[in-house]
């Protein structure tokens, strides 16, 4: 189990942004954001009072990471992927089941304004 992650992002307004909206699905929120000593900016998203995924400025962000995000529910991971969508995603892959992971396995795939493939999943069978 992983207590936090940070990504690199190269325009810090529009990364908070669209994940402001994206996550906003899966009932997560902006908790904190502040400056950094560089001149650029830090914000975490979590939930209940905690912040796990956090965005950074920076002026040379890597893009290719991996983030798949837990997902309660079917519609849950179709609601994430709308927001993100609407919030300047590129589509990586609709929402829907994939089977080949394992029976259950449902999730989403966009890319970030940065290029990192980011997921939404729900492992539970159809609500």
């Amino acid at each position: 189990m992983f207590d936090h992650i940070g990504i690199a992002v190269a325009d810090f307004a529009t990364s908070r942004d669209f994940y402001a909206r994206a996550l906003a699905a899966l009932g997560l929120q902006k908790l904190v954001e502040f400056p950094k000593d560089d001149g650029g900016a830090v914000a975490g998203f979590g939930a209940q009072g905690k912040p796990f995924f956090w965005l950074a400025t920076n002026d040379k962000p890597k893009g290719g990471l991996h983030i798949a995000f837990a997902a309660e529910s079917r519609a849950e991971v179709d609601e994430f992927y709308n927001a993100a969508i609407a919030a300047g995603a590129r589509d990586n892959g609709a929402p829907g089941l994939r089977p080949h992971y394992h029976e259950h396995y449902y999730g989403a795939f966009v890319f970030d304004p940065d290029g990192n493939n980011i997921e939404a999943v729900c492992h539970k069978a159809a609500d």
